[in-house]
């Protein structure tokens, strides 16, 4: 609800004048979960690769992958695919709020997130937000998302 009333509030004429960077803990800048997807600039950055390379396309309210985008999450193991019954939507912006830009929701923001924590790639934390970036993961990270953990 909060990133939602960050995005009403920016939305007048001065809104770029007057935003502020907000002050974030470096580790929950960088990474940690919205909900249950990635966020920070770890989920800003996955965005960002999967829309750079054409593997999703992604519009005000929703988003879709790709014939090569759907090739390359079966690769990376990752399964879009509604579970049961399910009317979760397949894919959405959800605006960062300490990156002010988007990250992805719904189900296709899920399954990296689920996917990368059974690579060894991420640890979530027992409580809270943040996610730790492993060490391990440094080159997992590069190759599959052009992302570079800060300090290295």
């Amino acid at each position: 609800m909060l990133e939602t009333i960050l995005v009403v509030a920016a939305a007048g004429p001065e809104a770029t004048r007057l935003r502020a960077t907000p002050r974030v803990r470096p580790e929950l800048r960088e990474s940690r979960t919205c909900y249950d997807h990635l966020a920070g600039q770890l989920g800003v950055a996955i965005a960002d690769a999967l829309l750079t390379r054409g593997l999703i396309e992604l519009g005000d309210e929703a988003g879709e992958a790709t014939e090569a985008g759907r090739a390359w999450l079966a690769r990376f193991g990752v399964s879009v695919e509604p579970v049961g019954k399910s009317m979760r939507m397949f894919c959405r912006p959800c605006l960062d709020w300490s990156e002010r830009r988007p990250h992805l929701a719904g189900r296709l923001g899920a399954a990296p997130c689920n996917r990368c924590e059974e690579l060894g790639w991420i640890d979530r934390a027992r409580e809270g937000r943040i996610v730790t970036v492993t060490e391990s993961s440094r080159s997992g990270f590069a190759d599959a998302f052009a992302y570079r953990m800060s300090g290295g």
